[in-house]
Parts: structure tokens; sequence; C-alpha cells
């Protein structure tokens, strides 16, 4: 493994220009084009797509096209779980989502990181990641953002077109821009 491939899954400053990295997602995109020109009726073919892309894709467990992420192996899903039409996993550190949830259409889970104080780092291309945890029976409703670093336990929902900017608990109804703990469930 390269230095800065090492560096990315250390959730350290790397540069994406890496020729490693650069191949990994020519790889996961290779897989993504295919998988999302499959047809309604290529069902088999989709799944054994996903488990090549994916780092683990649970029993019963299925994603609707359009589907679009960086590198594929970083990303676990559980059993049950569903993700609808026009996700978008940044996965520059590892996604994980639970057993039995659905995730709505269009929505976004953004790992990725860039210095926002140091202007010549970001100026330079540099960049870091942080996971992003989903725990078992997560529902979230269209257009959902989760961004770098969140966790959101098990049974929460979350509403249409929230940003989840912070942790969220189990068993609560979140909503909003930066999302907020409306009420427990």
């Amino acid at each position: 493994m390269g230095d800065q491939k090492d560096r990315m899954l250390r959730g350290e400053l790397y540069r994406d220009n890496d020729p490693e990295l650069v191949a990994d997602r020519r790889r996961a995109q290779a897989l993504v084009d295919r998988f999302n020109g499959t047809g309604a009726e290529e069902t088999g073919e989709r799944d054994t797509i996903l488990r090549e892309l994916l780092g683990k894709l649970g029993e019963g467990s299925w994603i609707m096209p359009r589907f679009q992420c960086d590198y594929g192996y970083l990303i676990e899903i559980g059993a049950n779980s569903f993700l609808n039409y026009d996700a978008i996993l940044l996965d520059c550190a590892p996604i994980k989502i639970g057993s039995d949830c659905s995730i709505g259409p269009r929505c976004q889970l953004l790992t990725a990181l860039h210095p926002m104080e140091d202007h010549e780092l970001r100026r330079a291309r540099w960049e870091s990641a942080a996971p992003i945890t989903i725990g078992d029976n997560v529902w979230f409703g269209g257009g959902v953002i989760v961004c770098a670093g969140v966790t959101i336990g098990d049974d929460t929902v979350v509403g249409a077109g929230s940003v989840v900017t912070r942790d969220l608990p189990s068993k609560v109804f979140a909503a909003g821009n930066p999302a907020r703990v409306i009420r427990e469930l």
C-alpha cells in the first residue's frame, strides 16, 4: 500500500491524485458504470457487481441505480437494507450502514474533508476524511446529507432534506439544517 492511501485510511491529510488512489477510483467507477447500466430485470447482475464493488453487502440488501461512490471497498452495508435512487457515498473513509436501514432517494454520505483554515493546503488539493456510521433500523427521508465523522444511532429517523453535521442518538426523530433532535421515538 502506498503512502497516500495509507494516510487516507488513517484519516490524515493526503493527496487524492496519487496513482494508486486514482487507479482504485477508476476501478470503482468502471463497476459503478456497469451497475448503473443494468436493466430493471437484471437484479442478479446488480447483486454480483455490488458484491465485487463494496466491502460488504448484507444478505437481502439492495441499491437502486443511479449509485455513485469513490472506492467502494470502504462501504459496508448490513442485512436487509435499501438505498434508493441516486445515492452518493463519498467513501474516502469507512461508511458503515447497519441492518434494516432505508435510505431515501438522493441521499448523500460524505466522508471527505478539506482544510478550512489553511488556504494553501486546500489550494494544493490536500484533503482528509472521517468515517460515517449508521446504526440498525435507521430511516432517512429523501435528500438527507450526512457529513464526515457523524454517527447515527439505532432506530433513528432523519427527516427529508436534513443536513446531519453532528452525531444523533438512538431512537430519535431529527430534522433540519443543521439536523437537530425533534423528539424521542
